[in-house]
């Protein structure tokens, strides 16, 4: 008989396997199927801590193949390849985190397939608890894997975590049918059938039509000490705008504006990305030509790059980092105290900055404070492979959320002007250039934008409860 591959190996496939039906991928719908077997192969283990042991090394297959454009990222931003091997640290640590909600829910019931149904919530659970705190990293969620389906548009009445308890319930009941037990894959069948009947049912909303030219620049984010100045890339940025037609907002992606010095010198009526170092600031702008109309900072700085835990008190940790990677780390970037629309031309635009796309809450929160058009302002200088293209896919989910259409600038990376189903209209992915965009100003409120995540929260509390329970009746 052969033997089987030792526990380790096997989890890094599955992970693996699930990796291979997320963002960008044409078939991430598929994300229940190899999630599935990952669950009921970690809820075999004979006690919780063979469970945890089994989730851990599946996240981190999961992470490994999901983020591996990180490596390169790491190679590049530290001009040493072999620094990529960082990441593994970072995949190995979510990893972990998987393994302590496996671990806290494999305990509420020895039974296999309750402890599956206990996994399938606890994940859900845990990709919310992502969302929070200041070294928050919700990449990847379950959810997004519904974006090439009609069932994404589900996510105005919950937001992408209700897919994602969608993704996982579905997994939990194609297990409960391997063990022969039908009603819950019947029952989630029915389920999927509505959602795609309520998604191909949903049409864009009518409203006042607007224009804007949205900039996509090509700048180097790794090369900017030995390449363009501030002086040339805000030229380069002017001559861009020059194709403006009448009646055209102007929007200028994340830091293209890079001293407060430069503004008085952009053109009038445009949304602008500013940033300053002293003090450290990275926000949006809306300016007449006169006088700044309104600011929102950005709400989410990104963990270890533009927030480093404890910068002050570990002062001297972080100058061991800095002496070996070589170079200094820039002050924390405080986080917004608070976000709200800014007003232009008669229009409420609800922007934010690069990382908080990913984040449903901030969108959220600017259309339920009158946001009519959001408008995602972004450096992508700094992606790598996929991440480039699951950071505006996840980015369209918001469109769907709020009912709301995005516009995008950014400096690489994707351009695009977003409907309110999620549907990229106009875009522009290559080289530098202007996207002439058309859109619809609206209004309204969604399910999501009234009650956020509470039904998927729901869902996964009674995925867990229902998980514990039926391992006590069995």
């Amino acid at each position: 008989m052969r033997r089987p591959l030792p526990v380790p190996v096997q989890g890094l496939l599955l992970g693996a396997a699930l990796g291979a039906t997320h963002l960008p991928l044409d078939w991430s719908f598929l994300a229940f199927v190899p999630l599935a077997a990952l669950l009921l192969w970690a809820a075999s283990a004979d006690t919780a801590r063979g469970v945890a042991g089994r989730v851990f090394w599946a996240g981190s297959g999961l992470m490994a193949v999901h983020l591996w454009w990180l490596t390169a990222f790491l190679g590049k931003i530290f001009s040493f390849p072999p620094a990529g091997a960082l990441a593994f640290a970072l995949f190995a640590l979510e990893g972990l985190f998987l393994a302590v909600m496996a671990l806290i829910v494999a305990r509420l019931t020895p039974h296999r397939l309750g402890r599956v149904w206990a996994l399938a919530g606890g994940w859900v659970i845990l990709e919310w608890l992502r969302t929070l705190g200041p070294l928050a990293f919700p990449w990847p969620m379950l959810g997004y894997t519904l974006l090439p389906t009609p069932m994404i548009q589900i996510a105005d009445v919950g937001g992408v975590l209700l897919g994602s308890a969608l993704v996982a319930a579905t997994a939990a009941a194609l297990v409960s049918f391997w063990l022969d037990r039908r009603a819950p894959l019947i029952a989630l069948s029915a389920v999927w059938i509505a959602a795609i009947v309520y998604g191909v049912t949903r049409q864009p909303a009518a409203g006042p039509a607007a224009q804007a030219l949205v900039l996509r620049t090509d700048f180097d984010s790794f090369d900017r000490v030995t390449g363009l100045s501030p002086d040339a890339e805000f030229q380069r940025q002017l001559q861009l705008s020059a194709a403006r037609r009448p009646g055209e907002v102007l929007i200028w992606s994340e830091s293209a504006v890079r001293s407060p010095a430069y503004l008085a010198r952009t053109p009038a009526n445009g949304l602008y990305g500013l940033s300053s170092w002293e003090p450290r600031s990275n926000r949006v702008v809306s300016w007449d030509g006169v006088t700044p109309l309104g600011t929102t900072d950005k709400a989410r700085p990104v963990p270890f790059g533009e927030y480093f835990p404890l910068q002050e008190t570990l002062q001297p940790f972080w100058t061991v980092i800095q002496q070996g990677v070589g170079f200094v780390l820039p002050p924390n970037l405080p986080p917004a105290q608070d976000v709200h629309p800014l007003p232009l031309s008669g229009v409420l635009y609800g922007a934010y900055v690069c990382y908080d796309s990913v984040f449903g809450w901030v969108a959220r929160k600017l259309t339920n404070r009158g946001a009519q058009v959001l408008v995602n302002v972004s450096n992508d200088g700094w992606y790598e492979g996929w991440g480039v293209q699951q950071h505006f896919m996840m980015g369209r989910v918001r469109a769907i959320e709020n009912r709301r259409w995005v516009l995008r600038s950014v400096n690489r990376g994707i351009a695009a002007a977003v409907d309110d189903l999620g549907r990229p209209r106009q875009v522009l992915g290559r080289g530098e250039g202007a996207l002439h965009a058309r859109y619809r100003v609206l209004s309204g409120q969604t399910v999501y934008g009234r009650v956020g995540d509470w039904p998927a929260l729901l869902l996964a509390a009674a995925m867990i409860a229902g998980g514990s329970l039926a391992g006590r009746r069995l």
